[in-house]
């Protein structure tokens, strides 16, 4: 399916010394480009309605099925300014596809693949100004949401899918320091039949009474175990988890309950290109515990958008702390984290075809 997106730039653009003051620093999730992409869906027209506009409120009717059963999902992906001024995206399709996914999950229209491509390239293209330079990127989010004006409870028969756009600066500040989290014994993120595999609001939303726990405890991130046994280690907040052992081997909790990471799945081709054994398999807090002390376990790291690579330096629990690699990031999360920036920012080889050039 193909949409021809009607372009209508804004009229009052951002001046070029009030941008440039606001790309000094960005932060994260803060400041916003002057555009969006927005499609829309009925039951009676299908998608329609492509367009590129000035950045807006949406007009939504407080009966908009969104409020009410929270018929929402979304995407994170970056657009990233090569050294010959050119622009990267990042692997687009795997979101496209991943977003088709949620919506099935969700019971909401499906976007076509194409469609979310051609979205998310149009806004970058007329905000292609607003990408930082350097270690910066510009973060898009497509999202959809359910706006039919009914209180019944089924899916939505319209939906809005748009996508924005935020500048930001590099995740961190003198290099990824290694991160502490907690243990949260008393919340569970998913449970095998659920949304864990979903992309939508409402997962996140659950995570942040555990996530206010883990920092009243001092730490930066909390990690949540399986919901049935409470044992095995799933994923955090918002990153998947993976675990580097002293025989070079790898090793990352299974699909199903936990979000099927773009960047995990990148660094389970990467490390396999580079001989690494790679395993998807269940891993318990115990065993964790265990093998950080004997030593069997030197590294451990979570991975997403937004940090690429955080290294995991602290575990913290009701049952005591954990040091991993003495608090100190491995060389093995390291070495990933370089060699995934390194392809996202065009300064080196494509092995995998995950370069998307925007012309």
């Amino acid at each position: 399916m193909t949409l021809t997106f009607d372009i209508k730039p804004t009229t009052s653009p951002t001046s070029d010394q009030e941008r440039a003051a606001k790309l000094a620093n960005p932060g994260f999730g803060r400041v916003f480009t002057d555009h969006m992409a927005v499609v829309q869906y009925s039951q009676d027209k299908g998608w329609h309605s492509a367009r590129v506009e000035s950045r807006a409120n949406f007009p939504l009717d407080p009966a908009a099925a969104v409020l009410h059963y929270a018929q929402e999902i979304f995407e994170g992906l970056k657009a990233y300014k090569r050294d010959d001024g050119g622009v990267n995206l990042f692997r687009p399709d795997a979101n496209a596809k991943r977003f088709w996914n949620s919506a099935e999950r969700m019971a909401m229209a499906q976007l076509p693949e194409s469609v979310f491509i051609e979205a998310v390239e149009q806004l970058v293209r007329i905000d292609r100004a607003w990408i930082p330079g350097g270690e910066g990127s510009l973060y898009l989010r497509p999202f959809m949401i359910a706006n039919e004006v009914f209180l019944g409870v089924k899916p939505s028969a319209e939906y809005i899918f748009a996508v924005i756009a935020s500048p930001v600066g590099s995740y961190f500040k003198g290099g990824p320091a290694p991160v502490s989290i907690w243990v949260s014994e008393n919340y569970t993120r998913a449970a095998v039949g659920g949304t864990g595999g979903v992309k939508c609001g409402g997962n996140y939303a659950a995570s942040l009474k555990a996530q206010a726990e883990a920092i009243a405890q001092g730490c930066d991130q909390v990690v949540f175990l399986d919901a049935i046994e409470r044992r095995y280690v799933e994923e955090l907040g918002g990153m998947n988890v993976f675990f580097v052992f002293a025989d070079g081997s790898l090793s990352t909790p299974p699909l199903g309950t936990i979000l099927p990471g773009i960047t995990r799945d990148s660094i389970i081709k990467l490390a396999r290109d580079a001989g690494r054994e790679v395993r998807e398999e269940a891993y318990s807090i115990d065993q964790w515990r265990a093998d950080a002390a004997s030593g069997k376990l030197r590294e451990a790291f979570a991975c997403g958008t937004a940090a690429v690579i955080s290294p995991i330096g602290k575990v913290r629990s009701t049952s005591g702390d954990v040091l991993i690699n003495g608090g100190d990031a491995g060389p093995v999360a390291m070495g990933l984290r370089k060699q995934l920036v390194d392809i996202q920012y065009g300064r080196s080889p494509d092995p995998h075809n995950w370069i998307r050039d925007v012309k």
